[in-house]
């Protein structure tokens, strides 16, 4: 059976295109491969929706598999009946499947399986019937030694009536959809914790509609509630719902009618409203976690995309007081050439010895760290003049201690400690922050929100194919990329990736990409997914520093065989390119789309999207202390989340812009107006000398 037909509603994709992209997956073609070089294919499908079909396949796949459990186990209890089984065959989504299952569901013992037990399923059954008038004359022939009271009996025969209803599909409908427009998500402050749990001030008496609720809220109240500092509960009126649920079992008059609506009351407070509470706290919660992820996410390719600096050599600082600061010398490719030491507090030894290390090993630029003494260290060097010149950048150093301690690092530098470890990530993020990033559990960076609150599976997903996006998208040089990167690039993975800096070892820098085939286990189908995202500077054949991929070479040396040219000729020379009639040129599997993209890599072969690093300096502020509302300042953007963004401003503590301080006009996503590392202008509107909060605007400037 396809799936493309049951996709295409969800993703309001077509259909076709869903099943091309689909016979791609099966088929070992990763999201940057099938986005980048099969456009024909899939009608030009970008990576998002690629990635949204692959989700959804994936979870047709996971429903199919306990539609069959599901099916194995009624059939081995000898209740599935032809109508049951075409019902959960053309159930469409999880829920439906698992309300079909309830009442076969193998039960642990509850009270009305008890009741069963005791022999009082046969009077559940008359009363819930509404036929007889003397409910206690009825339930008094099932007294028994195990039902000793008529009040026992009737309690018992209320039990299963609950549990029919709260396992009946209309009334588990009903209640779905009371929640659906009505939940309200509320929170209160466990008793005696109003000090202890003081950061949850805002949610100490809390109530709104669930469906307004924002994934930020939301994930702050459940936190909030896992420390035991909040008590949430979700739910619609109750009375709305007893009603409702009235209107369909109480269908008749006198005792028993009375007898099912204590019975419906029970089911709605007992079964039903914690039933159907837990799944939309599940699925709410699963909503904040995919709004959440993907905020962390699009700040993880804004910072992994941050402008290089590029193959220069660089001085890494690594700032402190009292131990000092770090300083490391790295060449243009960021090998390691030099460690040692500074003290601000010995300025005239400090500045004898930068200038020294400059010197000597030719720096070209300085990367500085912005945690403590970050800005001490930038006023040192600034008062510097330099014989030479040297630009002056400060980095966010956020992650650099966790890659200092981590294994990557151990193996990049065994014999160094994590102080200078730490240092030369920072003067490396400055050369390449893509290729620096990469080796830091993107969690460490310090650009998410509520990180650790969602589900860790799928954040680790989300970043996983962030990264692979991002470092696809750039396309990573074969000849100095480090296991690290490779690990990401399309097709590869730490196998190949090892593979590929052990032949590069062994062997000597990649003259060709076709070179790539006599890696160790790299075989034809990793070769396609791989060799249009790798670069190799200065290669024989220019198509091999470009997006090209190998396998339209020969297609790129006809044009130029019909012009009457060499494809050197056709990168330099932009008439010759004019020249070209793409038309001429599709057939099969290519088509302009293809075409198109080969002509805009042949204008700019192996150019870097990313543009190019530029200095930034701050005002004259240090703290708290030295901010006053009014005062207009420049910062930088350091972290987006749905209620805003954080803008460093020179202090410890990074100011926040409220969305609706963000522009002159409604933003509906901060994403729109900001993007991370982005040079602002901000005026100071609060200062909460308290709370160390500092509110920011960027309205009217």
């Amino acid at each position: 059976m396809s799936y493309a037909p049951r996709i295409a509603p969800i993703t309001g994709i077509p259909a076709r295109k869903i099943e091309s992209v689909i016979q791609l997956l099966e088929g070992g073609a990763t999201i940057p491969f099938i986005a980048r070089y099969r456009k024909e294919a899939t009608g030009e499908l970008d990576e998002v929706q690629i990635a949204d079909i692959q989700d959804a396949w994936k979870k047709m796949q996971e429903l199919d598999k306990r539609r069959e459990t599901i099916l194995q186990s009624i059939e081995e209890q000898g209740k599935l009946t032809p109508e049951l089984r075409k019902k959960i065959e053309d159930a469409a989504t999880m829920t439906e499947l698992e309300d079909l299952y309830l009442p076969y569901r193998p039960k642990r013992k509850t009270r009305a399986t008890m009741a069963i037990e005791k022999g009082l399923e046969p009077l559940a059954k008359r009363i819930f019937q509404q036929r007889d008038k003397e409910v206690e004359t009825l339930a008094a022939q099932f007294i028994t030694d195990q039902v000793p009271t008529l009040e026992d009996a009737l309690q018992g025969a209320r039990d299963i009536i609950a549990e029919w209803i709260s396992e009946d599909l209309k009334a588990r409908d009903k209640v779905r959809r009371l929640f659906d427009r009505g939940a309200v998500i509320s929170s209160r402050v466990v008793k005696g914790k109003d000090d202890e749990g003081a950061k949850y001030r805002d949610y100490f008496d809390w109530s709104e509609p669930l469906a307004k609720c924002p994934s930020h809220r939301l994930l702050a109240m459940r936190r909030g509630e896992e420390e035991g500092f909040l008590r949430v509960s979700v739910a619609p009126e109750e009375e709305k719902a007893v009603e409702d649920l009235e209107y369909i079992f109480v269908t008749g008059y006198g005792e028993s009618a009375a007898e099912v609506r204590t019975a419906v009351k029970d089911s709605y407070k007992r079964l039903l409203q914690p039933s159907i509470e837990t799944e939309f706290r599940n699925s709410s919660k699963e909503k904040a976690d995919t709004e959440a992820i993907r905020v962390f996410a699009e700040n993880l390719r804004q910072l992994l995309l941050s402008a290089p600096l590029g193959e220069k050599r660089v001085m890494g600082i690594d700032p402190g007081f009292r131990t000092g600061c770090k300083v490391v010398c790295l060449d243009a490719s960021g090998t390691l050439l030099k460690y040692s030491a500074i003290f601000l507090h010995n300025p005239f030894e400090a500045q004898a010895e930068i200038e020294h290390l400059v010197e000597k090993f030719q720096i070209e630029a300085i990367s500085v760290g912005n945690g403590t003494a970050g800005r001490e260290t930038m006023d040192f060097l600034r008062k510097i003049k330099f014989e030479r010149p040297v630009e002056i950048f400060q980095v966010n150093e956020a992650g650099a201690s966790i890659y200092s301690a981590s294994e990557v690092a151990r193996e990049e530098f065994p014999k160094e400690d994590v102080t200078v470890r730490g240092a030369v990530s920072i003067g490396r993020r400055l050369m390449d922050p893509l290729a620096e990033l990469v080796k830091i559990d993107p969690k460490s960076i310090g650009v998410g929100q509520y990180q650790h609150d969602v589900n860790q599976t799928q954040l680790k997903d989300g970043l996983d194919r962030t990264v692979e996006s991002c470092v696809n998208s750039v396309g990573i040089n074969l000849n100095t990329a480090s296991k690290h990167l490779l690990t990401y690039v399309s097709g590869l993975g730490p196998v190949l990736a090892k593979n590929i800096v052990d032949y590069r070892t062994e062997n000597g820098a990649f003259t060709k990409r076709s070179d790539l085939k006599k890696v160790a286990r790299l075989g034809d189908k990793a070769f396609e997914q791989c060799a249009g995202f790798l670069r190799i500077r200065d290669a024989k054949n220019p198509l091999d520093n470009t997006a090209v991929h190998p396998e339209r070479y020969a297609l790129v040396e006809e044009m130029a065989a019909d012009l009457g040219c060499k494809v050197v000729d056709l990168i330099r020379d932009r008439e010759k390119r004019a020249a070209i009639d793409l038309k001429k040129y599709v057939r099969g599997d290519v088509g302009l789309p293809t075409l198109k993209d080969i002509l805009k890599e042949l204008e700019k072969p192996g150019l870097d999207p990313r543009g190019a690093a530029k200095a930034f300096e701050f005002a004259n502020v240090r703290s708290l202390e030295d901010l006053h509302p009014g005062m207009i300042l420049p910062g930088i953007v350091t972290n987006i989340t749905n209620f805003g963004a954080f803008v460093d401003i020179g202090v410890k503590d990074s100011g926040l812009v409220h969305v609706s301080q963000l522009a002159d006009k409604f933003v509906r996503d901060p994403m729109e107006v900001v993007s991370l590392g982005q040079q602002v202008t901000v005026r100071v509107v609060e200062v909460d000398m308290v709370r160390k909060r500092v509110a920011l605007s960027m309205k009217n400037l």
